[in-house]
């Protein structure tokens, strides 16, 4: 297999929303909040639902790295409810391997409020569920050997359980990438980020302002150093100013796509990774895997949701 992805297996529920929503609820635009079952039963009360998905960040990169002709699997867990099914379904509708067995949990299926504003930005409502609960038992560990790269997401990172999960994975496969998921994450787990990003992984993936804040950065200058000094690959999305990848003193660029009709920035980190992890694989260089990253990312903004089809 190619990539077995590790993520938090959560239904996306994609709604659209005014900002005058956003600021009622005490939401900040962009950003990911978690939330209680019963928060997100309030919010989701008074929305109309657009669509309903198998999500989750990981998730997303590896149903973009199948439709691709890839080989890839993911471990995610669930509860044995209707939401779950539906998860499971919805991963085996798009030929990824399931590698995990679904079981009576304490916890309902993980699920995400995806509210789109009129200017395309997505905010996130979060209920978790049983999805952060993971731990070392959930990972199969002949999946992860049998695999050329595990990738993990910053949003599943968490003290205990997940941690363990991680770490038997990390420690099991052959190479790892991970996405730094959100400014969020990267600010409440910032030392254990820092160790992962220096001395784990083997790609890293963030956007400008994540990658900042993990090394409190006054500007871009000191991310491409500190990049470079950690001589493994560092593939940074920058929006409009397009994406760089920084591997030792080789420094990669690649221009953003222009005119785009944008819809709904949901999955765009995620595909761009997609892409980017399909060129790496089958042996593009590095200017053609950024390329493809921004190809996906930008198919993907012009679409509600994070499914290209």
């Amino acid at each position: 297999m190619k990539i077995l992805g590790i993520g938090n297996a959560i239904v996306d529920v994609i709604c659209k929303v005014e900002d005058s929503y956003l600021l009622n609820n005490g939401l900040t635009k962009g950003a990911m909040k978690l939330v209680d079952e019963i928060q997100f039963k309030k919010l989701l009360s008074t929305l109309k639902i657009e669509e309903t998905l198998s999500g989750g960040s990981v998730a997303n990169s590896i149903v973009g790295l199948s439709q691709l002709k890839n080989d890839v699997g993911f471990i995610g867990k669930v509860n044995d409810d209707d939401f779950g099914q539906k998860y499971e379904d919805g991963l085996k509708k798009e030929n990824v391997n399931y590698f995990y067995s679904k079981k009576k949990e304490n916890l309902p299926t993980g699920t995400c409020l995806i509210l789109i504003t009129p200017d395309s930005e997505r905010t996130m409502c979060t209920f978790l569920g049983t999805a952060a609960k993971i731990n070392e038992n959930d990972i199969d560990i002949n999946s992860v050997k049998n695999s050329e790269i595990i990738f993990l997401e910053g949003y599943l990172w968490d003290e205990g359980e997940p941690k363990s999960a991680f770490d038997k994975a990390i420690k099991n496969s052959n190479k790892v990438a991970m996405s730094l998921s959100d400014s969020f994450c990267v600010e409440r787990h910032k030392l254990h980020f820092l160790d992962l990003v220096k001395n784990k992984l083997d790609i890293t993936f963030a956007n400008e302002q994540e990658i900042t804040s993990l090394i409190d950065a006054k500007n871009f200058d000191e991310v491409i150093s500190f990049s470079q000094q950690l001589r493994k690959i560092t593939v940074i999305t920058r929006g409009e100013k397009g994406s760089v990848a920084i591997n030792g003193n080789e420094i990669t660029e690649c221009d953003s796509k222009k005119d785009l009709n944008i819809i709904d920035l949901t999955g765009a980190g995620d595909l761009f990774a997609a892409g980017f992890l399909h060129g790496f694989i089958n042996n593009l260089n590095t200017k053609e895997s950024l390329e493809k990253g921004t190809e996906m990312s930008s198919k993907i903004i012009q679409k509600i949701g994070a499914r290209l089809n």
